[in-house]
């Protein structure tokens, strides 16, 4: 498997147009094919599902595609760091975001940071929850810092407001109030793909907690929300696909129980980020702040 491979399928991933994609990374669509198969023969899957109309990936693709997609960044990044050394121009430097309801948490950290590690330029950036979670995605900053609130469904079912469960309006638990794990134990789970790494954590860890994890069957947006009418199932997704939801007149979010909302800080690192003694002390230190000022 080459790096060129990986930039065709990332191309073909999002104009899902063999030609446009064949044009766009120089080689020609005879060429572009050749390249697909192959990949799909080392991954003993089917990527692509081809037709004389349009291009589709398959749930396999779409995962493919993700992996390429952060392959590809973090070879970006290499390069970079490489040039860097070999022009001795390395510097030690943190970007930080923040949001405004963690300001009383990020400058008392990096102010005590710096007393101890003085050699280290850290840059403050004030975002809101939108702007710093594309700047981390895309590496622009190393650490973000924002409150995160946290929807209860139910007494024992904590989720990040990132996350929404929705069934068949058809469904037992459809108009329910106060559902429990136990309730959901009995109902098989569809889950949906982000592609937000840090959401699908946050994703990954819900299913764990709902103790779905073996069980779970995933698909595109509208696989699930097509499963979910035929069947007895319950979903799980990011707040991405929240309008799809809202909009489609045989399914529900499942209602959220007032009242008991509650504040958690999130702090997150770049995937370029490599741990250290120092990042470690920092993220030490955020945590320890917060903790003193509830």
């Amino acid at each position: 498997m080459r790096f060129e491979q990986l930039e065709q399928f990332v191309a073909l991933g999002v104009l899902r147009h063999f030609r446009q994609a064949a044009e766009q990374t120089k080689i020609s669509t005879s060429a572009l094919t050749r390249s697909i198969q192959t990949l799909e023969d080392e991954m003993g899957h089917e990527l692509v599902k081809r037709s004389t109309r349009s291009v589709k990936l398959t749930e396999e693709g779409e995962l493919f595609l993700e992996y390429a997609k952060n392959t590809l960044a973090q070879l970006e990044e290499t390069k970079k760091r490489i040039y860097k050394i070999a022009n001795g121009t390395v510097e030690e430097k943190l970007v930080i975001g923040y949001t405004t309801n963690a300001s009383s948490v990020v400058p008392i950290s990096c102010g005590q940071f710096l007393a101890q590690y003085p050699h280290v330029k850290i840059e403050m950036q004030l975002q809101d929850q939108h702007e710093l979670t594309r700047k981390l995605q895309q590496g622009e900053i190393d650490i973000s810092v924002c409150s995160q609130a946290t929807n209860n469904i139910g007494s024992d079912i904590h989720l990040p407001d990132q996350l929404i469960l929705f069934v068949s309006k058809y469904h037992p638990l459809a108009h329910k109030h106060d559902i429990s794990k136990q309730d959901l134990d009995q109902y098989p789970l569809f889950g949906c793909f982000s592609q937000s790494k840090q959401v699908q954590s946050m994703l990954n860890e819900a299913i764990d907690s709902l103790n779905k994890s073996a069980s779970i069957k995933v698909g595109s947006i509208d696989q699930v929300m097509t499963g979910l009418i035929k069947s007895d199932h319950f979903a799980i997704a990011s707040i991405e696909h929240a309008n799809s939801v809202s909009e489609h007149t045989d399914l529900v979010q499942l209602k959220t129980s007032e009242g008991l909302g509650n504040e958690q800080l999130i702090v997150q690192t770049s995937q370029q980020v490599s741990s250290g003694e120092h990042i470690n002390h920092l993220l030490s230190l955020i945590k320890k702040t917060a903790a003193l000022n509830n």
